[in-house]
């Protein structure tokens, strides 16, 4: 009896210009996929490739003709929720613009001139060019993080648009002093802390806690995870910064004797935590004839005061977070007074090197002087 001839597990084939593959997986489904090139050995590779997954029990690759935008960015969406990023709902926010356009579509057929259309689109609905270049850079997070999961093979080029909206707002002393008159102790004293420290306001000043003050070390820390970057800090209590904190102390101190518990936050009102202090920020720029002042101001000035005070940019950085010397740069911001006072050393320097050129040419008459007389007289 002739003994029957087992069907191989895939084979290749040829449909037009293209080859084909065709295989069985371990639970005997068939699959066909499009190689993509008119190559026989582009397909014999890539059904290498399947047979290799199947034997090391590995279900089969994603098929990337098969792979939505919308697959792309739910990947992106739940691995954001997984790790807890503070960002979800700004991500949340830019997937839904883009699946206005993108929903449905395969992920291999967007290409540059999509994105580029969608990016009008959104100038044309009146969008900041900041607003779409947040969600430009979600669309190719998301098709990165799809390339490392196998989901896809290429992505397109997604160029951000050009933004031209640095901020130039900074505060000194007096007018922050000024400002703090129209606020009450409590959130003057939040805002105070801000200008010193540089550090942000929702995420890292409002949420402090006394035990991450450390009087007696002389430092006041945020812990590695609570912060934008992830990375802890610490800033050392300078007199002006721990005579702030040490008047925070004894304010809290007496709200906790009259109410009989333990107040965690450094920044509260009578007891209870701070959630924002924009409104009323916003209310005492305007009585004190700074209005437009953000609040985010604040960590400008204090970059500022630290180029000021000649601390090195590596410091500089480790005191206020930032991760990269990019965007501390667009945070030295050079006032107008700045550019006097240099204009003034060097005033002052050139009138200096003036007046040595004229001594010593005077001198130099002297010297000349001198030897015609002593020659004369011999």
């Amino acid at each position: 009896m002739k003994r029957r001839q087992r069907r191989p597990e895939g084979c290749v084939y040829q449909r037009g210009q293209t080859f084909w593959l065709k295989w069985t997986d371990g639970l005997g489904r068939t699959h066909y996929r499009s190689s993509g090139s008119p190559d026989r050995e582009v397909a014999e590779n890539a059904l290498r490739e399947e047979l290799k997954r199947k034997a090391d029990g590995l279900a089969a690759s994603p098929d990337p003709r098969r792979t939505l935008v919308d697959d792309l960015l739910a990947a992106l969406t739940d691995r954001y929720r997984v790790e807890g990023r503070r960002s979800l709902e700004r991500l949340e926010d830019a997937v839904e613009h883009l699946l206005r356009m993108f929903r449905g579509v395969p992920a291999a057929r967007v290409k540059g001139a999509d994105v580029l259309r969608y990016a009008n689109l959104r100038l044309e609905e009146k969008a900041k060019p900041a607003t779409i270049n947040r969600e430009l850079a979600a669309l190719r997070a998301a098709y990165r993080l799809g390339l490392d999961n196998d989901t896809i093979v290429a992505m397109p080029r997604i160029r951000l648009l050009p933004e031209n909206n640095a901020r130039q707002g900074f505060a000194d002393v007096k007018q922050v002093t000024a400002i703090c008159r129209h606020l009450s102790p409590d959130l003057a004293d939040a805002v105070q802390f801000m200008f010193i420290t540089g550090w942000r306001s929702r995420s890292e000043v409002l949420p402090l806690r006394w035990q991450q003050v450390d009087l007696a070390g002389g430092f006041v820390r945020l812990e590695p995870g609570t912060t934008k970057n992830g990375e802890g800090r610490a800033f050392p209590l300078i007199p002006e910064l721990r005579a702030l904190l040490e008047r925070r102390q004894a304010i809290t101190r007496r709200c906790e004797r009259a109410q009989g518990r333990i107040i965690a936050h450094v920044f509260h009102r009578y007891g209870r935590p701070i959630k924002s202090l924009r409104r009323a920020w916003r209310t005492a720029c305007k009585n004190a004839g700074r209005p437009g002042l953000l609040l985010h101001d604040l960590r400008r000035s204090a970059v500022r005061n630290l180029e000021r005070a000649s601390i090195s940019r590596s410091v500089a950085m480790k005191l206020t977070g930032h991760k990269t010397e990019a965007v501390y740069r667009r945070y030295a911001i050079v006032a107008e007074s700045d550019l006097r006072e240099a204009g003034t050393k060097l005033a002052a320097a050139l009138g200096t090197a003036a007046a040595t050129a004229s001594l010593s040419d005077n001198s130099g008459d002297i010297s000349v002087t001198a030897r015609k007389g002593r020659s004369l007289n011999q």
